[in-house]
């Protein structure tokens, strides 16, 4: 005998979420796929850092303050926690739309354009919107199914539509788009001053320690104990590592600064949007400078729609077999009957009186097995008169 048994699986919504994205920690972190770049800038960060407290650090807390390392170690864990923050969240990917949904927009797309003779190609899909006065083009997604929102754009590597796209870091792992911009430019615009810091104070503690024992010297030194720890091949490697990187991170933090200046994207720059031949102003500057800033990096962070978490529910039927019958006992009353039923009912009159009658529930007991084994019970002929 048989018996199907319904158990459910519990799966979450991230599981199930289209594009090229990877999630650990249950659905709570969201990066790319390609992580390898992130890594090496992990590295770097940390290798850099690590060689300047560990012998820079010490001499240059001695020697001129001991306010230099606590100010390093809070540029440092502050460029820490927005890399991570911006690396490990939704940058703001927009939902695919749903079979339906999808059929639907066909369906209007189809109304509207009409049909399209063969051999001719169809019309852009495209919606007019307008904002402050200006009709922004609105166009449609062949992949996700939808006509994205305003300042959002497919991302070709992660495979999703974000919203307010600004671009695919390879260095922090993750798009840069409306729900991490703010932590992406507060991330290089620290690691911006962490550079130029640790850049700054190993030239100074060269210079403190060739004013002692000449700068020939200072480079012929060999690693020893404090304070005669240089490590010199460390130190220039320190030095060379800040110096390519000044030219990088502190030339995108200016780019970027001007963008939040203007409130605009690096996508939207790229294309010439708001510069091209059209000169079209830009519909999202508010004119001030300073209002731009705020809204950028200090307006409401809007919450994500893509509900990682959420619980999906899926059953799973699993036969299993009872191979082993039911042994009759003493105790069970239909055993005790036999062929005539007469020594029962006696035996039954003498311990507690006459038999009882078979309750309501006991009738029910048969139809209740034909509906758990999914059979529909069948009323019989003397129920259909007794009911006449």
């Amino acid at each position: 005998m048989s018996v199907m048994v319904a158990r459910k699986k519990v799966v979450r919504k991230w599981e199930k979420l289209p594009g090229r994205n990877t999630f650990c920690c249950d659905g709570r972190i969201m990066m790319a796929r390609q992580k390898g770049i992130f890594y090496l800038t992990l590295f770097l960060i940390l290798g850099t850092c690590a060689l300047f407290f560990a012998f820079e650090c010490r001499y240059l807390a001695v020697q001129l303050s001991p306010a230099i390392p606590v100010f390093a170690a809070v540029l440092f864990l502050f460029a820490m926690a927005t890399l991570l923050r911006t690396s490990f969240s939704d940058p703001g990917v927009i939902p695919r739309a749903l079979p339906d949904e999808a059929a639907f927009i066909e369906m209007e797309i189809e109304a509207t354009n009409g049909t399209v003779p063969q051999g001719q190609r169809p019309p852009p899909r495209i919606k007019n919107f307008q904002i402050n006065n200006q009709i922004v083009k609105l166009k449609y997604c062949y992949t996700c199914k939808i006509f994205r929102p305003p300042r959002a754009s497919h991302c070709s590597i992660c495979d999703n539509c974000v919203e307010r796209f600004d671009h695919h870091c390879p260095w922090v792992g993750n798009c840069v788009g409306k729900r991490n911009y703010r932590y992406f430019y507060l991330f290089i615009l620290s690691l911006s001053l962490l550079t130029i810091y640790i850049f700054t104070f190993n030239i100074v503690y060269v210079a403190l320690k060739s004013l002692k024992i000449g700068f020939l010297n200072t480079l012929k030194e060999t690693p020893g104990t404090y304070p005669s720890t240089s490590l010199t091949v460390l130190t220039v490697l320190e030095v060379l590592i800040c110096f390519f990187t000044l030219w990088s991170v502190v030339g995108l933090t200016g780019f970027h600064t001007f963008l939040v200046a203007l409130n605009q994207t690096t996508n939207e720059d790229i294309k010439g949007s708001w510069t091209g031949k059209n000169r079209v102003q830009n519909p999202y500057s508010h004119g001030n400078i300073v209002k731009n800033c705020c809204e950028v990096l200090c307006g409401p962070l809007p919450p994500s729609v893509l509900d990682r978490r959420g619980i999906l529910q899926q059953e799973e039927n699993t036969a299993q077999e009872e191979s082993c019958p039911r042994e009759p006992s003493a105790q069970d009353p239909t055993v005790a009957q036999g062929p005539g039923g007469q020594a029962e009912e006696s035996s039954a009159q003498q311990k507690g009186g006459s038999v009882p009658a078979p309750s309501l529930s006991d009738a029910e007991v048969p139809e209740e097995k034909q509906l758990t084994s999914g059979e529909l019970p069948v009323p019989s002929q003397d129920a259909g008169q007794a009911e006449h």
